[in-house]
């Protein structure tokens, strides 16, 4: 395939072979596009080094967003080396363990300020650094999931972060829309990632997933990467602003 050729694509939250940043970053690859990693820190780069070599990235750079200069830096690199981008994936979410697991009445200050600074803010930020290297246009992916449109059990703080991601997504894709670039949130079902392990009671969620969605079968990182290809192709530039459910419908059951 070859839908995504000549394009650049900057994939950021790689954690290692399963995550569902790894997904999109194969599938912007076998599509052709030209594929940008990052990772968070050295203890990390081992595990996202094998996704790279996989997909032949051009460069593995790092971004913890919470590290003063670390983002300007790789859309820095990413300029120097091709002028431009085409795509941008932001696939990174985060809360303490003890605001995650806890109720959102009991969510402290610092956990709800790091988790919307990380899951949400970052993108933000992502996407005024990417406007003006998406010369002729460009498509801006983020992550969210269920949990944001409706309460989901144990998904506690993160479903009010990932509505506030949802409606920074509507934002932008006015804000960008002028530009030719389209902003799009994508809700898989539930994943066995490490972000997900987090989560109490997180194999529950996922049998009652499996049980519960029509199709009767989990979500994987390949499928929310096909539809991330899909997303950033040319044929779909009229496609912004929207929330697009990956989860073999189980959003649509009672």
């Amino acid at each position: 395939m070859s839908m995504l050729e000549n394009k650049i694509a900057l994939v950021v939250g790689v954690a290692n072979t399963h995550s569902i940043a790894t997904g999109c970053a194969q599938a912007f690859a076998e599509a052709g596009a030209t594929v940008v990693l990052t990772y968070v820190n050295d203890k990390a780069k081992p595990y996202v080094q094998p996704v790279a070599d996989a997909v032949g990235a051009a460069l593995l750079l790092p971004l913890d967003v919470e590290a003063e200069g670390e983002m300007e830096a790789v859309f820095a690199a990413v300029q120097a080396q091709f002028g431009h981008i085409d795509i941008l994936v932001h696939s990174i979410a985060y809360c303490p363990a003890a605001d995650l697991q806890g109720r959102v009445v009991d969510c402290s200050q610092a956990g709800f300020t790091r988790a919307m600074n990380i899951s949400v803010h970052a993108l933000i930020r992502m996407a005024r650094l990417a406007e003006p290297l998406m010369v002729q246009g460009g498509t801006i992916l983020t992550m969210t999931y269920y949990g944001g449109e409706k309460v989901v059990d144990n998904y506690n703080i993160m479903g009010p972060v990932k509505a506030a991601l949802e409606g920074t997504v509507r934002a932008l894709a006015v804000e960008l829309g002028p530009k030719r670039i389209s902003v799009n949130a994508i809700s898989p079902g539930p994943l066995k990632t490490r972000a997900g392990s987090g989560i109490a009671h997180f194999d529950a969620l996922i049998d009652a997933a499996q049980r519960r969605a029509p199709e009767q079968t989990l979500v994987t990182i390949e499928d929310v990467g096909a539809v991330a290809r899909m997303l950033a192709s040319d044929g779909a530039r009229q496609v912004s602003g929207e929330v697009v459910h990956v989860d073999g419908g189980l959003h649509v059951r009672a």
